[in-house]
């Protein structure tokens, strides 16, 4: 239920019925016009909608702005509608003013919708695929798998509440060089462990972390010495058999912590044992994009913009990670139909983009349209006023896992959603445990609970919030009322917003302003003394912001606590 789209389109309807009674009345000549545009202004002293439609049409219309803008105003028809005015200002603004229905009809659709207020319904949702993190099994994730884990979650949450069909999915690389590389690495460490450090040369190239020592050690308590008279083949079926699904559990666990739920774990692997990565590489050479060259076969990508060609197939008959990249994504769009991909990459990524999308193109998938990259820039972690790379407990680099064993889970996912993703951030941990209002997850969960305290105080004191469409909210005039039904009735553009430019922390921001709207209403009108149908006015309105705030903070997907 958007009441502001609703006005909007009112607003634009009023004027384009108005221009057409002008051009019948003469005062205005026929010409062929620009979309009427209506926008919200930033100064509420200008209306509630203003339209530059008078200087739009200073130039096809041959008039001067002003005298086009009286005429519209004088046949502008207001009946039935959701504005109780409509004036001029300035060389030709076409100001619209709500009437006191509109404030109410705005309150009472908060508490139609309830838990829903800020959903769009769609009849033909688009089925949309979110992948994030899609972290290598092969060690703990990293900041940059914090901010994309966030990321990733509430985009698929916003675009969700906008009305599509959405699915979480994290990508498993459990074949190819890196699982070679972790399996080499295990076995390092545990020929180490057996024999000491000096019975093997430690190939610098491998993983160093201790999650490989602590591995390592696992298989040795389990198997002793057994691995080393196994073959190699075999040792390294038993490595790998091992240590990716205690990593993988591991990411499963951590993930659940930080409060994010895939619907979809999705194995490399089954690309590579089903046949569908070699019947990929096969389509794209009927499609005539491929060619051989030293053994190995080629994607031409520079045909596709990109500056160089790129291996599918090497020469030992291994196909490559592009090569499964690409049989991935078309199983997302051909074998899944998913109508749109949406992927959250590290900037470091930047160039595979558009070569992805062109093979994607090649196989007739239409990659270029359905298939989107947001890159994420890095993240800073700070205290201090010092950046912090290492954990205070284990003194290595810092993993998600230590992120959040040295601040709440909520702090991590608001802050870390609190940037657009295309932006470096700072995450500063001091400010992430602050509990007060400089800490904006602090300031929105205030709110909530000081809104919470509100409804429990009339409760004890006898008095039943009303439901919303049995009070006369019309009484509802003082300004910072106003203010905040407003700032409410934004929530479902807010969202539409959000997804539409894939970026959740406008949420964050609305969440912020909206708070603030409340505690200024809060500190400017009276509530359990005002005369009874104000107060009973006030409540609801107060209900209408409580759910509201709780619905923001959901989507962001953090707690919405009624004590503080």
């Amino acid at each position: 239920m958007n009441l502001l789209e609703t006005a909007r389109q009112q607003a634009i309807a009023i004027v384009k019925a108005a221009y057409e009674k002008a051009v019948a009345a003469g005062t205005l000549p026929q010409a062929e016009l620009p979309p009427i545009a209506v926008e919200i202004p930033k100064d509420a002293s200008n209306g509630d909608w203003a339209s530059t439609f008078a200087m739009q049409c200073a130039k096809p219309l041959h008039m001067a702005p002003r005298k086009i803008a009286e005429s519209i105003v004088a046949q502008a028809d207001l009946t039935d509608t959701c504005f109780e005015k409509m004036d001029i200002a300035g060389p030709g603004f076409l100001n619209f003013t709500f009437n006191a229905g509109w404030y109410q009809d705005a309150v009472r659709a908060v508490s139609t919708c309830g838990e829903a207020y800020g959903r769009t319904k769609k009849e033909n949702p688009e089925k949309i695929m979110v992948e994030f993190v899609s972290a290598n099994p092969t060690g703990p994730m990293h900041m940059g798998n914090a901010r994309g884990g966030v990321l990733g979650d509430c985009l698929a949450e916003v675009l969700d509440w906008a009305g599509n069909d959405v699915t979480r999915e994290f990508y498993i690389n459990d074949a190819g060089n890196q699982v070679d590389k972790f399996a080499h690495s295990v076995e390092g460490r545990y020929i180490q462990e057996l024999k000491g450090e000096d019975a093997i040369a430690f190939d610098p190239s491998w993983y160093q972390g201790a999650d490989i020592r602590e591995l390592a050690h696992n298989l040795v308590e389990q198997h002793g010495d057994a691995l080393l008279a196994m073959s190699e083949e075999e040792r390294f079926h038993t490595i790998v058999g091992y240590g990716l699904p205690h990593n993988i559990e591991k990411m499963q666990r951590d993930l659940e912590r930080y409060k994010i739920h895939y619907d979809v774990w999705f194995r490399e692997s089954t690309l590579h044992d089903s046949g569908a990565v070699a019947e990929t590489v096969q389509m794209l050479t009927d499609a005539g994009v491929t060619y051989e060259q030293d053994g190995a076969l080629w994607l031409k990508s520079t045909a596709f913009g990109a500056d160089k060609d790129d291996v599918l197939r090497r020469a030992n008959g291994f196909y490559t990670y592009f090569a499964a990249d690409i049989a991935y994504h078309r199983n997302k769009f051909q074998t899944r139909e998913f109508d749109r991909v949406i992927n959250i990459w590290g900037a470091d990524h930047h160039g595979h983009v558009a070569r992805l999308q062109r093979a994607l193109d090649a196989l007739g998938l239409n990659g270029s349209e359905r298939l989107e990259i947001v890159l994420m820039q890095l993240v800073r972690m700070m205290q201090g006023g010092e950046v912090v790379r290492m954990s205070k407990r284990t003194g290595k680099s810092l993993t998600l896992s230590d992120l959040l064993d040295e601040i709440p889970v909520d702090a991590a996912r608001f802050f870390f959603n609190s940037r657009a993703a295309e932006t470096q951030m700072e995450f500063d941990l001091d400010l992430a445990v602050k509990q007060d209002s400089e800490n904006p997850l602090y300031y929105v969960q205030y709110a909530h609970a000081r809104i919470c305290s509100i409804l429990r105080n009339a409760a004890e004191n006898g008095v039943t919030v009303p439901r919303a469409d049995a009070v006369d909210l019309t009484v509802l005039t003082h300004a910072d009322e106003k203010a905040l039904i407003k700032a409410i009735a934004l929530l479902p553009e807010e969202i539409l917003e959000a997804a539409e430019a894939r970026d959740p922390s406008k949420l964050n921001k609305y969440g912020v302003q909206l708070a603030a709207q409340f505690h200024r209403f809060y500190n400017a009108c009276r509530i359990m003394d005002a005369e009874p149908a104000l107060r009973d006015a006030r409540l609801c309105l107060c209900q209408a912001a409580v759910q509201t705030v709780r619905n923001v903070l959901h989507i962001i997907g953090v707690d919405a606590p009624e004590k503080m």
